[in-house]
């Protein structure tokens, strides 16, 4: 059985995660979707509230589990019994970073190899922080994100 991970702060979890994740779906028996808790990135949205916008967000997909964590992500892994480690990978720039990462990883634990994954076209541009910029700025986010995800980001933003 294929169980990958796919690790991130998901500050909001967005339409390209939700891509990836939904393509990862039909490749791999089981997906992780671990929500970092990640206090140093100091998160827009608490790691409760992350958890559970995903699990919204992903709801449609049998296969799918969402939880949080604030291990080494090889701890995780092997928690999970994961054998894979899914990162995206939106621009060349973001190569680099992930490189360096999976290398790590790899070191860490390496009974799981990382895989990489693009977003569909249409949604390599959306990011969490651009989605976290546009809606502190009153902007409209619905287009790149699930509407519980627009909604919470409204009433978060709306108690500031």
């Amino acid at each position: 059985m294929n169980t990958a991970i796919y690790p991130g702060t998901f500050d909001p979890i967005t339409n390209g995660h939700s891509d990836l994740v939904g393509r990862a779906s039909r490749l791999f028996d089981r997906v992780v979707v671990a929500v970092a808790a990640s206090p140093k990135k100091r998160p827009m949205l608490p790691l409760e509230q992350r958890v559970e916008l995903a699990r919204t967000a992903l709801a449609h997909l049998p296969n799918v589990e969402v939880i949080g964590f604030d291990c080494l992500l090889a701890h995780l892994v092997h928690e999970q019994n994961a054998n894979i480690i899914l990162r995206g990978l939106r621009a060349v720039s973001d190569f680099e970073f992930e490189f360096q990462l999976a290398n790590m990883n790899r070191k860490l634990a390496p009974q799981a190899e990382s895989l990489f994954l693009t977003p569909a076209e249409h949604l390599s541009f959306i990011s969490s922080t651009l989605i976290r910029e546009i809606a502190s700025l009153d902007g409209d986010v619905s287009e790149f994100v699930h509407p519980a995800v627009a909604s919470a980001l409204k009433q978060h933003l709306s108690q500031k």
